[in-house]
């Protein structure tokens, strides 16, 4: 069985002729150590199957397997450990606090995390040991995306989610945090998956999955992942 399982799962909101169909019976797998690219226009579903695999919402029916663990039967108390111990997030505007250093901004998640990794040693490997008492305000775009990724990747997690991780960033800094998706994913062992609707970023993927009307237009392998600079934005 894949480390990642969704089995026929839907997601409806609304009741009824309003009722919307989110997600309608998507089916797929994703394998330990993965980085893989939920590519997809808006409305095809994308974000719908990053909130039911964090945890952030419950399916309407299916199932979903992480692991040993079954996301569709846990209740509230279960899901909140499951996004605190397993699941590191990273998201388009980085929901960074102001008001902490960038350092006490990754050092959050130790404070959560009894596996934490050392925040200082994150932050030198996002190639932050330089900006570390610095204020989000007083950071890039791009910098301020990679704080992000550090404040996941301090909390070890087994799975890390990114939604449109590069989508408020220009190109040249958008390649840098994708390289450095990339280099989680490999150096880690970490499961990583993007969701994105920039086709140009699906050919970085060790996995492909192409959705539309919230169902599963394509589920491919990619043996051989492009490079980064290889890629045409």
């Amino acid at each position: 069985m894949s480390y990642i399982t969704f089995d026929n799962v839907s997601k409806v909101y609304g009741t009824g002729e309003s009722a919307v169909k989110a997600a309608d019976g998507v089916s797929f797998g994703i394998e330990r150590g993965e980085l893989c690219v939920v590519l997809g226009p808006s409305g095809a579903g994308k974000t719908t199957v990053l909130n039911l695999l964090g945890g952030m919402d419950k399916a309407t029916s299916g199932t979903i397997r992480v692991g040993e663990k079954v996301i569709t039967t846990m209740r509230s108390p279960q899901l909140t450990e499951y996004r605190r111990l397993d699941v590191g997030f990273v998201f388009q505007f980085y929901n960074l606090m102001p008001s902490l250093t960038a350092l006490e901004n990754v050092e959050l998640a130790r404070q959560v995390c009894p596996d934490a990794l050392d925040p200082e040693t994150v932050m030198k490997q996002v190639g932050l040991e330089h900006r570390m008492d610095n204020f989000p305000a007083q950071l890039s775009g791009g910098e301020q995306q990679r704080v992000s990724i550090a404040r996941a990747l301090c909390k070890n997690p087994a799975l890390l989610l990114c939604d449109e991780p590069t989508g408020a960033l220009d190109s040249k800094t958008g390649e840098q945090v994708l390289e450095l998706l990339k280099t989680v994913s490999e150096t880690y062992h970490t499961t990583v998956v993007i969701i994105t609707h920039n086709a140009s970023i699906a050919p970085l993927g060790n996995r492909v999955i192409r959705m539309r009307n919230g169902q599963i237009a394509e589920n491919s392998v990619n043996p051989d992942p492009a490079r980064v600079e290889d890629i045409a934005w």
